[in-house]
Formats: structure tokens, C-alpha cells, sequence
């Protein structure tokens, strides 16, 4: 029976969109973010070195000017090494390149979506293609949260 559809098709479809559409699909919670205050926007030089500055920090927020200038960094750079690599014979230095950057872009996308008042976790929706992949790149261009920190909100009153 080629054409039928089997239980473990269903399983598949339903891990791969019905999965990542509950995290997606759920709204981040109402009222002040809860990673601390908006962060400023940023120029080129000052991403980069934000990014090298908070190298290990999960914590906060980070502005999408600091995102994707980061992100242009790291794309030119990773060309200049795949050609560094290409005149060499070898992947030392791109793999070199790629284990240095691989903690600070996790914090630094974890950071990314604390500013639009999502958890960290939800960079693992990248795993589950098209729908969680589809859905990160939505939240990275998205405006910041820009509703207050619970500190901000707390100085109000005090």
C-alpha cells in the first residue's frame, strides 16, 4: 500500500506544525517585560562589540539594530574565512570561527527575544521547519516590547 497515509505520517505532521503553532500561536505575557529595560539602538561598531561584550550574558535585552548588525558581521566575516579556508585546503579556521561565535549568538538571540517579552527557549523552534523557523524570523524583525521594565513601572510609584 504506497499511497496510504499511516499513523506515523500523522505523528510526523503533527510534531513538525501542530507542535511549534502552540508556542507560536500563544501570546507573550501581558503587562511589563520582564527582562529588564528597552534597549537602546545601536550602530554597527557598537553591535559587534556588544556582542563581543556580552559574550556569555542570557540575560537583558537586546535592540534589532544589535541583532542584525550583528548578524551582517557575522556573515561577512564567515565569507572572508570560507575563502581564508578555500586558499588554505582545509576548515580549520572556519570551524575555529564557528565554535567562538556559537555561545555569544545563542545569548545574544536569546537576548533578541527577551526584547519582544519571549523566553529564551523558544530558539529551538528553529528545529522544528518551516512553521518555528518561520515564526523566529517574524519575532526578530518584530518592534521591541516596549511596554516598561517591572523596575520602570516601580519607580512610577515609588
Amino acid at each position: 500500500m504506497m499511497g496510504s497515509f499511516s499513523i506515523w505520517h500523522w505523528l510526523i505532521i503533527l510534531v513538525l506544525i501542530a507542535l511549534p503553532l502552540v508556542f507560536v500561536l500563544r501570546a507573550p505575557p501581558s503587562g511589563a517585560n520582564r527582562f529588564g529595560d528597552t534597549p537602546p539602538s545601536m550602530n554597527f561598531g557598537e553591535a559587534v562589540s556588544s556582542f563581543f561584550r556580552n559574550y556569555v550574558n542570557f540575560s537583558g535585552r537586546a535592540s534589532r539594530s544589535e541583532f542584525w548588525y550583528t548578524y551582517l558581521f557575522i556573515f561577512i566575516v564567515g565569507v572572508i574565512v570560507v575563502i581564508v579556508d578555500a586558499v588554505v585546503g582545509n576548515e580549520a579556521v572556519s570551524s575555529i570561527w564557528n565554535l567562538a561565535i556559537l555561545v555569544p549568538t545563542l545569548a545574544m538571540t536569546t537576548r533578541r527575544l527577551h526584547d519582544i517579552n519571549r523566553s529564551g527557549w523558544h530558539q529551538l523552534l528553529a528545529w522544528l521547519f518551516p512553521v518555528g523557523t518561520i515564526a523566529l524570523l517574524i519575532w526578530y524583525c518584530r518592534k521591541s516590547d516596549e511596554t516598561g521594565a517591572l523596575n520602570e513601572i516601580q519607580r512610577v510609584f515609588t
